[in-house]
């Protein structure tokens, strides 16, 4: 198993060379996230995440959940790290004080995520999910359901769940059957049964708390008759059974530290939140939460697997480098020395780099949003960056970042097909997250179908807005073989854009035919600009004088190998998404 390492230098690049955390929190009135505080926290989760969960990495993958009569037990020491991430505060880190929290900004909340995602992704999903099932409360809870649910769910005693999918139905909630019936206490009964529910049920935690679509008595067909309930697995007063009951966990392809149940509701005590019949528009809130957290997957494959295939380059022999011996002392060289060994290492290491940009620029946003102290402005313009920018981050990252956990076990040869370097279990563990939380097809179909066509390119031309001043106050020469190229894709996207909208007024199944090459042009763009701004931070260090002129200089390095062997891979996806529907539906269904 790859030794996890945390990448606390490039995190720091991240948070203060590239997006100014400091200027940041300081803007949004989070005075109190000095650099020192912050900085010792992010240690602090390296040591967390690198002794305590990365060693139970592989345990969680070889023993995986057991069920036994409804009772689910998780791999041996889970429980136990558990209780020290409960007793060191790390689920209260950005919780509302007034329920226990500590109040910190949400973004110093996902490097913590970071770190603990690639030590071990299984693990982390157990606390995870609660953070999803906090900021729903926060949003839409009562007063009273915030005093019982939101202050257990901070201190960690408890944890939380989103109990949306029905064998019946995943993308397609409007078909979900799941009833609920008002009863005499003012609560509601809740009947039906959920699957694919991850961490449903475990042995972490006194009590789990589900975040439940289902259907009011007179309620409309459609998504337009769907509420949120919050129900517990215990009674909140008594810790008396509350009818919630895990029928089943699924054997699966990976992630086999985290429990995926069947949740059985058999007359259980469930509490609206939010207005009757919008419960999916409330559910939003915790489902945009787990599609950053899904990216968020995608990013820590790609840096886990990066690092235990540059180990394994560096030591490993194999042939002469094609320019010469390297190593004369030995009957052969490092493989790092092959070009096509490198092509792999800088792919992976240009999507985890690249990746982690993103997703922290992304959690900056919802600073804002959080945020009592910016404009009205400045959070619409946040919250369409987030608009965007989500389902981007989600599908781009978990496709590249699958890739990139192929090429790292591609770098071990034959030895990455054995289960004891470690490297074919990120392969496995990773391959879910192009499914959960929307398929990469579902978030292609949001993002060019409601995000930009139905908003007319509003929300778009936020995100475009941000590229092209980028671009225009670019003043170092140097940065020339960025921004020229970076200006011509971005103004490219927005002109096929309205091509595609014009064809989908003739056509609708135009939307469907170019969403998932639009998703991905969209994804080599956004992450090409992030590439660009790299090394634009690195140049103004390496000008200002620094000591770590090796470090900066290989982040210009990888942002030229981004912009010359992954950014033009954006060509055959414009290429693809404007040849049509035609071909795709032009065969009859007989003829399949």
């Amino acid at each position: 198993m790859p030794d996890y390492k945390a990448p606390i230098r490039d995190i720091h690049f991240v948070l203060y060379d590239l997006l100014g955390a400091e200027e940041h929190y300081q803007r949004i009135g989070a005075e109190e996230a000095s650099r020192d505080l912050v900085e010792a926290i992010i240690t602090e989760g390296s040591r967390f995440a690198e002794s305590i969960l990365a060693p139970l990495h592989r345990v969680g993958d070889e023993e995986g959940c057991k069920f036994n009569n409804g009772v689910v037990t998780t791999p041996p020491g889970f429980k136990e790290a558990y209780a020290q991430y409960v007793a060191g505060g790390w689920p209260s880190l950005a919780g509302d004080p007034e329920y226990g929290g500590q109040g910190l900004p949400g973004s110093l909340s996902v490097a913590i995520n970071e770190l603990v995602s690639t030590a071990n992704w299984a693990w982390e999903m157990y606390p995870g999910l609660s953070q999803g099932a906090k900021l729903t409360l926060a949003a839409y809870g009562t007063e009273a359901q915030k005093q019982i649910y939101l202050s257990k769910l901070t201190s960690g005693e408890w944890t939380g769940t989103m109990c949306l999918t029905e064998s019946h139905c995943g993308t397609d909630l409007g078909l979900l059957k799941t009833r609920a019936q008002p009863d005499a206490n003012g609560g509601y009964r809740i009947d039906g049964t959920k699957i694919f529910i991850s961490a449903g049920e475990h042995d972490m935690a006194e009590n789990i708390v589900h975040i439940v679509l289902a259907r009011l008595p007179d309620a409309p067909a459609g998504t337009k008759g769907i509420s949120l309930f919050v129900v517990p697995k215990l009674n909140a007063d008594t810790l008396a059974s509350n009818n919630v009951n895990c029928g089943s966990i699924e054997q699966k392809m990976g992630i086999h530290g985290n429990a995926t149940c069947v949740l059985n509701f058999d007359g259980a005590t469930g509490y609206l939140i939010g207005p009757p019949n919008e419960g999916l528009r409330c559910m939003f809130t915790f489902m945009n939460f787990a599609r950053l957290g899904t990216a968020l997957q995608g990013m820590a494959a790609a840096e886990q697997s990066y690092q235990g295939a540059l180990a394994y380059a560096r030591e490993r022999t194999a042939m002469r480098a094609l320019s010469g011996p390297k190593n004369p002392q030995q009957s052969a060289d490092p493989i790092i020395f092959h070009p096509d060994v490198r092509r792999m290492l800088l792919t992976q290491r240009a999507i985890a780099e690249g990746g982690r940009a993103l997703i922290y620029f992304c959690a900056m946003q919802g600073d804002i949003l959080d945020s009592g102290n910016p404009t009205e402005e400045e959070k619409k313009e946040a919250e369409a960056l987030m608009s965007v920018l989500t389902p981007v981050a989600k599908a781009f990252l978990t496709e590249t970042g699958f890739e990139a956990a192929n090429l790292g076990m591609q770098v071990f040869g034959g030895h990455g097909y054995i289960a004891e370097w470690g490297m074919e279990q990120i392969v496995r563990d990773t391959r879910i997250s192009m499914l959960y939380e929307g398929t990469t097809g579902i978030q292609a179909l949001d993002l060019l179908g409601r995000k930009i066509l139905g908003d007319r390119g509003t929300m778009l031309r936020f995100w475009t807005r941000v590229i092209h001043r980028f671009c225009r106050d670019n003043k170092n020469r140097k940065m020339g073989e960025f921004i020229r190229p970076l200006r011509r894709y971005y103004r490219e996207w927005a002109s096929f854009t309205n091509k595609i909208g014009i064809k989908a007024i003739l056509n609708p199944e135009e939307v469907g035919a170019a969403s998932v090459d639009y998703l991905m042009y969209a994804g080599y763009v956004t992450l090409a600009y992030f590439w660009a701004a790299i090394a634009d931070a690195s140049y103004r260090a390496l000008e200002e004088g620094t000591e770590e002129k090796a470090y900066y200089e290989g982040k210009i390095k990888t942002a030229r190998f981004y912009y010359k062997r992954l950014l033009p891979k954006a060509n055959s996806h414009r290429e693809l998404m404007l040849s049509g529907a035609k071909t795709l539906m032009d065969l009859k269904i007989e003829e399949f």
